[in-house]
């Protein structure tokens, strides 16, 4: 019976992996949230998930260390000790960066530091915590599996071809957690325990719904850029779409295959979109 950790559930890609993987009622999936009792009503209200006795809720802030231990020992009292998948998309985007290059945002010196030290606390830090923590739990499951949701935007090749300036510090908070994977699956891989990034693809999740006019002009640039990478892309995934599309990554993905340490996109290549 396979067992699942999946942090930051209450929407989204998040809520997304919940809805999918407790789809087997032969799964244990446990979803942390900062906000339980919210989640739970979302839970409670929707049809397909209110009766689903295999989800199971606990509340942490990833970036209260103290939380998260308190959630590692709960998970083992649910799961019997023993932990299959970590799901980390517990993650912030933020708006400060999203529309200007990075040479823009020096106007505002405290607003860079404070959105750098936001970003790197959540994407960067809280996982490596999360990681540590849970690490125990992992070498007693059976699939040995710790996904990390990242970005293209992290992708260096990509940012230069195409000369993609928004999002800079978002990227580069990605970037790190990419380059913390491959650490993880250096000391762990010899121990079975397979370390991924996955780029879930750009998907439908709200990012933009405040932009301004002006900002929205400036995404429509980008959404060409994209087009101009990928000739296919329409616009952005589903959540259902992505996931799905992760989700089979996630389950042929192995050390044997050389996905240690690896940073892939939701097609399971370094094709983004």
């Amino acid at each position: 019976m396979p067992s699942f950790v999946i942090t930051g559930v209450s929407r989204g890609i998040g809520y997304e992996f919940l809805r999918q993987y407790s789809s087997d009622r032969n799964n244990t999936v446990v979803g942390i949230v900062r906000n339980k009792p919210a989640t739970d009503k979302k839970l409670a209200e929707d049809p397909d998930l209110k009766g689903r006795t295999n989800i199971h809720i606990l509340q942490a802030d990833v970036t209260n260390y103290n939380a998260l231990k308190a959630a590692a020992e709960d998970t083992a009292k649910i799961t019997g000790g023993s932990l299959d998948y970590i799901i980390a998309n517990a993650g912030i985007v933020t708006q400060f960066d999203a529309y200007d290059p990075i040479g823009k945002l020096g106007d505002r010196p405290e607003l860079v530091t404070k959105t750098l030290r936001d970003l790197f606390e959540v994407n960067v830090i809280a996982n490596v915590h999360l990681f540590n923590l849970f690490m125990p739990l992992i070498l007693k499951g059976q699939d040995k599996k710790v996904i990390v949701i990242s970005s293209g935007f992290a992708d260096p090749v990509f940012t230069n071809k195409y000369d993609v300036t928004p999002g800079s510090l978002y990227s580069a908070s990605k970037a790190a957690i990419n380059m913390i994977v491959a650490k993880y699956s250096a000391q762990y891989k010899q121990d079975g325990v397979l370390f991924l990034a996955i780029c879930p693809g750009m998907v439908e999740v709200g990012h933009y719904k405040d932009a301004t006019p002006e900002q929205i002009q400036r995404v429509g640039g980008l959404m060409a850029k994209f087009v101009e990478y990928a000739p296919h892309f329409k616009g952005p995934d589903t959540p259902e779409q992505s996931v799905t599309a992760m989700r089979s990554v996630i389950a042929n993905a192995s050390i044997e295959k050389g996905y240690g340490g690896d940073f892939v996109s939701h097609y399971g290549n370094k094709q983004w979109l």
